[in-house]
């Protein structure tokens, strides 16, 4: 879906370029000509990779290096890597041990994503006005960031920089922790005796905090594991402040569960 969604936006932009897939099935590549994503495709990297300016990575974590290993002998020496992940330091990793001239590589993620997944999903709005953030390394050609930005400006994002690590601390609380919660609150609620009482009457507050439980569980699955520590420490915040939120309820404590409430809600309104 996200590069399905690149592809539809890049389209819609008037982008003239070819745009070429390598995907894993016959089905996928077909589908992306029918949809008019894509000019042609190949499940053979050595069909494609060596004609390509830019390569965008977007696969799940734990494939990254996987997919740098099939491209890197194929890569022309102008050719910019870049790729989609949610979690920069690793890919970064397996980038300078794949590729060891880390230069034409240009670390990415657009901050931006559904619950639904593969093809079909493509949305050529899904980038407008969403965050790409981009997370250039020391010996990042200028130029190839540039590309990468421009590229990501056609689908109207708004591109920033960050540094990688910084960019895995934040998402880890504003974006891998919220999907933790929501998968961990269904899964509970799920087990419970009266499970299918509560699905049924469920509010619009909870259908709106759990959507993201039906995002795809080995993309979220490889993201925890590949943010680990960000995200444990994230969690343990949130414990510590669970408990101290759970304390006041269990005192009756009016005024400590009040204002908890009351940052909690000028912090959004100030934030979002």
């Amino acid at each position: 879906m996200i590069g399905g969604s690149l592809a539809a936006a890049l389209k819609a932009s008037g982008f003239t370029s070819d745009i070429v897939a390598l995907v894993r099935s016959e089905s996928t590549g077909k589908r992306g000509i029918e949809l008019g994503l894509i000019e042609r495709y190949s499940l053979d990297p050595a069909e494609v990779i060596p004609q390509s300016d830019m390569i965008m990575l977007a696969v799940p974590m734990l494939s990254m290096r996987r997919q740098l290993q099939a491209i890197q002998p194929y890569l022309k020496p102008s050719a910019i890597v870049t790729d989609a992940g949610s979690v920069k330091g690793p890919f970064i990793t397996d980038a300078r041990e794949v590729l060891s001239d880390l230069s034409r590589v240009v670390p990415g993620h657009p901050v931006a994503g559904r619950e639904k997944t593969g093809v079909d999903a493509a949305d050529a709005s899904l980038y407008h006005q969403r965050r790409v953030l981009l997370t250039p390394l020391a010996e990042t050609d200028e130029a190839a960031l540039a590309t990468v930005s421009c590229l990501w400006e056609l689908t109207g994002a708004q591109v920033e920089t960050l540094d990688p690590e910084r960019h895995d601390r934040v998402l880890a609380a504003t974006s891998h922790l919220p999907h933790v919660l929501a998968f961990a609150l269904v899964d509970t609620l799920a087990t419970q005796q009266e499970a299918e009482e509560i699905f049924r009457y469920a509010a619009g507050g909870f259908k709106d905090f759990t959507r993201i439980a039906s995002s795809d569980a080995i993309m979220w699955r490889d993201v925890c594991l590949c943010n680990r520590d960000a995200i444990l420490a994230s969690m343990d915040s949130l414990d510590m402040h669970l408990k101290q939120l759970r304390q006041a309820i269990a005192d009756g404590d009016a005024d400590t569960i009040e204002a908890t409430f009351v940052r909690a809600r000028k912090a959004r309104d100030e934030h979002t």
